[in-house]
């Protein structure tokens, strides 16, 4: 559900919520509700890196692309890719506005092998590093011992501190839990 709410503006919205917490170094409670859990109340500034602007629909569609391959290699962690992660991702491709052509190529890359250099060196700014790995861990449900290593190597690799990975990962628990 909340992928399909504005593609990658509530990506961005949700990792910007996350962001500003550890920023500000204002950890919520665990059994708390973060007061950002609802992308419509933090949304990034418009020209920030969390989100390309309007009128540049490239940039916009390039951190698209990479929000979803990292979806794709978060979801393909566990050796398999199951039909919930499978409908996340579609959801996300839809999300993207793209025109059929492009989104049956990027339905065909959840077939290919995942170029994780690829993703990782398209994390031009600690703030799409964050939404990467929110991104993935909005693909699965960490119900696996190798969806937990793909995280941790995934947050090592993009550079992301361990307060910031609990606040994104907080985030997404949020989110999970005010969807139906």
């Amino acid at each position: 559900k909340t992928l399909k709410m504005g593609g990658i503006a509530a990506v961005g919205a949700l990792a910007y919520a996350a962001y500003q917490r550890y920023s500000a170094g204002k950890s919520a409670a665990p059994d708390a509700l973060p007061a950002a859990a609802d992308p419509a109340l933090s949304q990034p500034p418009e020209d920030s890196a969390f989100l390309p602007p309007k009128n540049d629909p490239a940039a916009r569609q390039t951190l698209g692309l990479t929000l979803v391959r990292a979806m794709i290699a978060a979801a393909r962690a566990d050796g398999r890719l199951d039909a919930q992660e499978s409908q996340v991702i579609f959801q996300r491709i839809e999300s993207l506005g793209m025109d059929p052509e492009n989104q049956t190529l990027l339905v065909a890359e959840m077939g290919r092998p995942v170029d994780m250099d690829a993703i990782v060196n398209s994390a031009d700014s600690p703030e799409v590093a964050a939404e990467i790995y929110l991104a993935s861990r909005l693909a699965v449900d960490v119900d696996t011992a190798a969806e937990k290593a793909y995280l941790a190597m995934l947050a090592a690799r993009l550079n992301l501190p361990s307060e910031l990975v609990t606040e994104l990962d907080r985030q997404v628990e949020t989110q999970t839990a005010l969807d139906p």
